[in-house]
């Protein structure tokens, strides 16, 4: 019977492109081998970990949590040539004070001592040693390195001093058949007698199976961006960094059996245990003998009655019910961190909103945190927080996002800087991904590879297997074609994997204590030392009792904030939107006419289509509309629609269902409605019902035929015929998976609503809002100026003398948008603040002349010059042809003047400007223009609209009974 065995230098794939060790196969593989215990080492960081450490508790192994760091030669802080190759070292945690140490090693590597690879140092390895076994890692180990280059008194002092800091010391043997590992080894045994250092057995794991040897062979092309091709790539010396079994092991060192021994001693003596049950939530200072629940239970009540003149019985009940969950989950910090953020937005101007199912939260009503009122929706508070799933709700806010980074400041300011960060995401290796990387680690022509990656169907989730069944010019050139076969199934083995990481678009975590005390942090970008980001994932960060939040940046509530500013400027009419009425009859004209381009969730051509066909009456109409347009519910838009309209019965499976399916007319739309289902005919608590819903949309077999059982015999004991029972149940299971989560509807119509109630009462406001939302995005400026045409609404040619930075409103021949100078290319925000600031001081420039005389163009480049004469903003002062040919000359004695004032000397224009005849510099000599062609070419290209003259203006007429839609309106829909 072979010897115990474990593993302890293993990389998962979030050694990214260079481990390719998926954690669940990885497990299985260790479990099959009989092994009890494994190990993570990952280079330089511990993404990994818990996803590690949870599997393998799971299958009933145990996880030992690692890291081979990078050491730097000297300090951590030396940057230069000689230090970008920092020595390897394997670092085990053996309990919770080694577990901590590590994260301090791996966080302070990060933002401390990144120069190519994050480094620690000495220093920092002294410091935080305690509870860490260290093993001397690969051949990039220090002792190993200074072995090869044949220093030997170096790496006996090396490891001496290894020795001396860490209590549990091991030289590193791996047995590989690589010549200049047998004279590592050799050294190494004959420093451990020398210097009584233990030895243990590790094999460098990579890679699961011996067989995936070559598909890390092209992970490795990947991440270096060379072909297998390529003499010179970075490759591994064989095919043996599979993860080997304890026979095998054994075998390799049967000379050497106390190394296979002191693995599984290493492995008794890592105890590190994850805390995942206690809650770790920031906590508001509150006034003196006030616990978060009173504190919180004060605000709600206060806010209640600014919310309700007369709250009813009802509605004070469903408060006290919500407080009492509350407290009972032990949330109320949690909520009153949410508070505190929303009153800083609110009382800084920043629009604002909640996504997800918080909007069914009474509580959160209260407390100003959402406008959605859950009662008069009929939302379902255990949708958001329930008793009996205790699992922390999700308070996601939506902020406009011209100011998100205002919100992120004062949380850091507020919480401190230690306690707050942005959370990682990884990028995977999706199927087209997949593809184009592996086609160039195979040395493939980009055009074959484009065109079998263009084969792909376009859908979110789409992988290659799904795709040679769906596309069938995929599936023949797959089987006739020798290399795209061999392009394919390589693909398959990388498609999934971690490509990289990066920062979650909207995760932010807070935390009570220091954030080091639970996980690793690392530098958001590259050397970038302010903005930090966790190394967990956010479902990791939230099993951990870490507060994470969604702090996404909208654009769309920046439209309104932006709309709201101008009519309060332009008509001196402040609008506030939580007092529009729900019922403007203009608004309901709009979304029956489909005249919803520019509008939230609204503006696809389907979903235009769809809401011109439905011709909505009520808000409820809208959000339903938005839960629907989506794949899988989408089905259903037609039969919703031809029920509202009268055109076929409303059909209820079941009279008891009437009064939770008439809003949808019969169809089954949110997640909510099954809830109500569950309990109406089974009996199910609100609770019970969550947890239900939350069972059929992961369609596990086992769980869902215990629900069915549970489901029917509760209905049996309301009087539900079981056949009658069974066909409700197969009715809203495939519904649980993908209806929509009514409180989000919610919310999202209500901006919805919002943004085609200014669009229908104040279009010239909205389009120059959208514009100024999007002056930087040419597609979104040119699909939203087409609109503006479409809807009448003149807009205007940019201008030197007229025109802002943005867009703006002009009302001298009826309102009319004039473009803004920033917008067009190549030209920005900073440029043109010297010219309307002399524009404004000085008022409209006169000539070429007067504009050298009075604007700086020492900071001007002549690109941007050029851009504002080839759109026409010059045109008021002369030619553009005459402008572009004398540009050099405007910019030097611009910039010559410029200096001459500055030195106190008087300029040519103020020697002319004393003269009674003063001499007139004629730089832009009338002539013939540029051709109507040549100006539109330079629009187009500039501005991506034309202001000239359109393109096919001559052939409208002839067009015009031909074209059925424009092209800008074409979609994937």
């Amino acid at each position: 019977m072979p010897r115990e065995f474990t593993h302890l230098h293993v990389h998962t794939e979030y050694s990214l492109l260079d481990g390719m060790c998926r954690i669940p196969q990885l497990i299985a593989r260790t479990k099959e081998l009989g092994m009890a215990s494994l190990a993570i080492t990952d280079h330089g960081a511990m993404y990994g970990v818990i996803d590690l450490y949870v599997a393998a508790k799971e299958a009933g192994i145990k996880p030992i949590i690692g890291c081979e760091i990078y050491v730097a030669q000297t300090d951590r802080h030396t940057r230069g040539p000689a230090h970008k190759k920092p020595y390897h070292l394997t670092l085990l945690a053996k309990n919770e004070k080694g577990y901590h140490n590590l994260i301090q090693l791996v966080t302070k590597s990060h933002l401390e001592g990144f120069y190519y690879k994050p480094r620690v140092d000495k220093e920092l390895l002294t410091l935080h040693r305690d509870g860490l076994i260290a093993l001397s890692g690969c051949a990039h180990g220090e002792v190993p390195r200074l072995i090869q280059e044949g220093q030997s008194d170096k790496a006996a002092l090396a490891a001496s001093w290894c020795r001396k800091v860490f209590d549990d010391y091991y030289l590193e043997i791996q047995r590989h058949p690589i010549p200049e590992l047998e004279q590592i080894n050799r050294e190494l045994l004959s420093l451990s007698t020398k210097l009584d250092i233990p030895v243990v057995a590790t094999s460098d794991v990579h890679y699961v199976h011996r067989e995936d040897a070559p598909t890390h062979e092209l992970l490795l092309c990947i991440q270096t961006n060379t072909s297998i091709y390529d003499e010179k790539r970075l490759k591994m010396a064989g095919v043996f960094f599979y993860l080997k079994s304890p026979e095998e092991m054994e075998q390799l060192f049967s000379d050497l059996p106390q190394a296979i021994e002191n693995t599984q001693h290493i492995a008794e003596m890592c105890q590190v245990q994850v805390d995942f049950g206690k809650l770790h939530l920031p906590r508001l200072t509150l006034p003196h003998a006030k616990t978060a629940d009173d504190f919180l239970a004060g605000l709600c009540w206060e806010g209640l009655e600014k919310r309700y003149s007369e709250p009813s019985s009802e509605v004070k009940q469903r408060l006290s019910t919500e407080l009492d969950v509350i407290r009972k989950t032990k949330f109320a910090d949690y909520f009153l961190v949410v508070w505190d953020i929303a009153s800083f937005a609110r009382n800084q101007g920043i629009y604002f909103g909640v996504r997800g199912s918080a909007a069914a939260s009474l509580a959160l009503y209260c407390l100003g945190i959402t406008d959605i009122n859950p009662l008069a929706y009929g939302l379902v508070f255990e949708r958001f927080l329930n008793v009996e799933r205790r699992e922390m709700p999700d308070i996601d806010l939506d902020f406009q996002d011209d100011r998100r980074d205002e919100v992120l400041a004062y949380v850091n300011q507020k919480y401190g800087s230690e306690h707050v960060a942005q959370i990682i995401t990884f990028g995977t290796l999706g199927a087209r991904a997949a593809l184009r990387d592996t086609g160039r680690a195979l040395g493939m022509p980009y055009g074959q590879v484009d065109r079998i990656a263009r084969l792909i169907p376009f859908e979110l989730t789409i992988t290659l297997d799904k795709a040679l069944e769906g596309s069938r010019e995929l599936y023949d050139t797959y089987c006739q074609d020798e290399a795209v076969h061999n392009l394919i199934d390589s693909s398959k083995k990388l498609e999934g994997g971690i490509r990289h990481a990066s920062t979650h678009a909207a995760g932010v975590v807070i935390s009570r204590d220091p954030l080091t005390e639970y996980v690793p942090l690392q530098t958001v970008g590259k050397g970038n030392g302010q903005a930090v980001m966790t190394q967990f994932h956010m479902e990791n960060i939230a099993r951990l009792g870490l507060l994470k939040m969604d702090f996404l940046g909208l654009s769309n509530l920046t439209i309104l904030d932006k709309a709201t500013k101008i009519i309060q400027q332009n008509r001196g009419i402040s609008l506030d939107l939580q007092q529009i009425p729900l019922d403007d009859a203009k608004t309901f004209e709009l979304l029956a006419s489909g005249e919803t381009k520019g509008i939230f969730q609204l503006e696809s051509s389907g979903m235009r289509r769809y809401i011109k066909e439905l011709k909505p009456t009520n808000f409820g109409d809208i959000a339903a509309m938005i839960a629907l347009y989506r794949p899988g519910p989408m089905e259903q838009i037609p039969t919703f629609i031809r029920a509202k309209q009268g055109a076929v019965p409303v059909h209820y499976p079941h009279p008891a269902l009437e009064e939770i399916l008439k809003e949808t007319y019969g169809v089954i739309v949110y997640q909510e409605q099954v809830l109500f289902i569950a309990q109406a005919l089974a009996g199910y608590s609100l609770g019970q019902a969550d947890i239900l819903r939350k069972a059929m949309g992961k369609k596990i077999p086992e769980v869902m035929k215990k629900q069915e059982r549970n489901f029917i015999a509760g209905a049996s004991r309301n009087g539900i015929p079981v056949e009658l029972a069974k066909e409700v149940f197969s009715l809203i299971e495939p519904f649980a998976g993908y209806a929509f989560n009514k409180a989000h509807s919610v919310s999202y119509a209500l901006v919805a609503y919002r943004g085609a109630y200014l669009k229908a009462n104040y279009p010239v406001v909205y389009m120059t809002s959208f514009l100024n939302t999007y002056w930087d995005n040419m597609d979104k400026v040119r699909l939203a100026i087409a609109e503006c045409r479409r809807l009448g609404i003149q807009t205007l040619p940019p201008s030197i003398d007229k025109s802002q930075g943005n867009f703006t409103i002009e009302e001298e021949n009826g309102p009319a948008i004039r473009f803004g100078l920033a917008a067009i290319k190549n030209v920005g925000t900073s440029p043109i603040d010297c010219i309307l600031s002399a524009c404004r001081k000085g008022g409209a420039f006169n000539s070429i002349e007067d504009f050298c005389h009075r604007v700086d163009l020492r900071n001007t480049n002549k690109k941007v010059l050029e851009s504002l004469i080839k759109v026409g903003a010059f045109d008021s002062l002369g030619s553009r042809r005459a402008f572009l040919k004398s540009i050099d000359k405007v910019i030097s004695l611009a910039q010559t003047e410029q200096r001459m004032k500055e030195s106190g000397q008087i300029s040519m224009f103020d020697l002319w400007a004393q003269t009674s005849s003063a001499p007139i510099l004629s730089l832009a000599e009338k002539g013939k223009d540029v051709s109507i062609t040549q100006k539109l070419d330079w629009e187009g290209e500039l501005l991506g609209v034309y202001f000239s003259q359109h393109p096919v203006a001559s052939l409208t007429s002839e067009l015009s009974s031909m074209v059925t839609v424009a092209c800008s309106e074409i979609s994937a829909d």
